[in-house]
């Protein structure tokens, strides 16, 4: 329930975001950070995508929990056919997230079974490094 919760908080926030990509903030890391985590997910290693999201995302919601919901979330779509983006912005704040830099990447994705807009949103970590915080699929 609570993987429900923090995936529908990231569906609202970028509903309600009124952040924008802004001229001087290259995207482009954190655009290659959700795809190569895409690809994990993918390939259906939902316990490593678990392992390589972003912190404040492990600490809101258990791992088991996390391949369960996407077992639910996936499981029906079959395999991926294409994927492209649709857009992406750059936000400094998201409803019921921490502080930070975030990139809200929105894709329009064919699966074998049917079509979907995916949501994936890297977090940029004290580190530098982009790692994805939440992921929506609709």
């Amino acid at each position: 329930m609570k993987t429900m919760h923090f995936i529908l908080a990231i569906a609202i926030a970028v509903a309600v975001s009124s952040g924008r990509a802004e001229e001087d903030i290259d995207t482009l890391p954190a655009q290659e950070a959700a795809r190569a985590w895409l690809a994990i997910v993918d390939a259906g290693a939902y316990g490593d995508s678990w392992d390589q999201g972003a912190k404040a995302f492990q600490e809101k919601v258990p791992k088991a929990d996390w391949e369960k919901a996407l077992v639910a979330a996936r499981g029906a779509m079959g395999k991926l056919i294409l994927r492209k983006s649709r857009s992406v912005t750059y936000a400094k704040s998201l409803p019921n997230a921490p502080e930070g830099e975030y990139v809200v990447i929105q894709y329009e994705t064919a699966f074998e079974n049917r079509n979907a807009i995916e949501t994936v949103t890297p977090m940029k970590a004290k580190d530098g490094v982009w790692r994805v915080s939440g992921y929506f699929i609709k």
